[in-house]
């Protein structure tokens, strides 16, 4: 049995039935447990919903977790090791959507879009204070320091160039690229923007300070939030210290109602959506497909993780 554990719209639906074949996934709502399915899964499409020990325990038929995506920091990996149970992910695949999202989270900070919509929509485009453009910007002319330089900090960094921004990035390693390598101290200090673009692991978890970010700067972040101290976050935003943030992640998800961010005018927020077009869905079920494929037939596996 292969399982979908998701909330997916008909187009998502429609893509998977098209992919695998009509009646061959059986889906599960990503807020209801896979208590009545585990017993007889054996591969498990795993969104965002943690797949943790005990689930991995349940499914005694279970041989693989396919992270539609990138991140399997939400997979219980030891267990999964422990009970022979493969884990593969699939970089690149959401690399276009997720660049695209950066950019217009930069643009709708810099051009404060939600602040014009409403106003717009309630009839009061045209009598804000006219100081309300002073405070908006554009991203030729800035430097924008991308932490991280895989797929997609590669797509969004020559589209940031084309548009006259300076672009440096700080990884593991220098690449061979036409852009500045720096350190990641240098690149928060001195970055006007600073884009996301790492996995959350246990060295990278609140590597990002925001105060120690350049004053006046923007914060986006399509990756994962705790890659981000958020109390930080929310000090450095409140105090002025940041012009602003564009967030698709957050440290809890769904974000809490009481959640300071929520009430912060200089933040444009997503729910963690950067990666979710119907492009990328087809391209991610294709691979998921395919590694179905290979496991049923004792074939070596696409992009296994464990």
């Amino acid at each position: 049995m292969i399982v979908l554990h998701a909330r997916p719209s008909p187009g998502f639906r429609a893509a998977v039935d098209r992919i695998f074949g009509a009646g061959v996934v059986v889906h599960v709502d990503e807020a209801a447990p896979l208590d009545e399915v585990a017993p007889e899964m054996t591969a498990l499409l795993h969104v965002l919903t943690p797949v943790t020990r005990e689930v991995i325990a349940a499914a005694p038929k279970l041989k693989l977790i396919q992270k539609l995506g990138v991140g399997v920091n939400t997979i219980a990996l030891d267990a999964a090791r422990e009970h022979g149970v493969a884990v593969c992910n699939m970089p690149g695949t959401n690399s276009q959507a997720v660049a695209e999202m950066a950019l217009s989270l930069m643009l709708a900070v810099l051009r404060r879009t939600p602040f014009f919509d409403r106003r717009t929509r309630a009839g009061e485009g045209w009598t804000a204070d006219p100081s309300e453009l002073d405070s908006v910007g554009e991203i030729g002319g800035r430097t924008v320091g991308l932490v991280g330089f895989g797929h997609s900090a590669g797509r969004l960094a020559p589209a940031l160039a084309a548009l006259g921004a300076r672009v440096a990035y700080t990884a593991r390693t220098s690449r061979d690229v036409p852009y500045e390598y720096w350190p990641q101290e240098k690149l928060s200090a001195e970055s006007d923007i600073l884009s996301l673009h790492i996995p959350l692991t246990d060295e990278t978890r609140g590597r990002i300070d925001p105060l120690a970010m350049k004053r006046g700067a923007v914060l986006v972040n399509t990756a994962r939030g705790e890659l981000v101290d958020e109390a930080k976050l929310v000090q450095a935003l409140s105090e002025g210290h940041l012009r602003g943030a564009g967030l698709d992640v957050f440290a809890q998800e769904p974000l809490p109602a009481e959640s300071p961010l929520l009430s912060l005018p200089n933040v444009v927020l997503a729910p963690h959506i950067a990666w979710l077009t119907p492009e990328t869905l087809v391209r991610s079920l294709t691979v998921a497909h395919e590694n179905c494929r290979r496991l049923f037939g004792a074939e070596p596996l696409l992009h296994q993780v464990v």
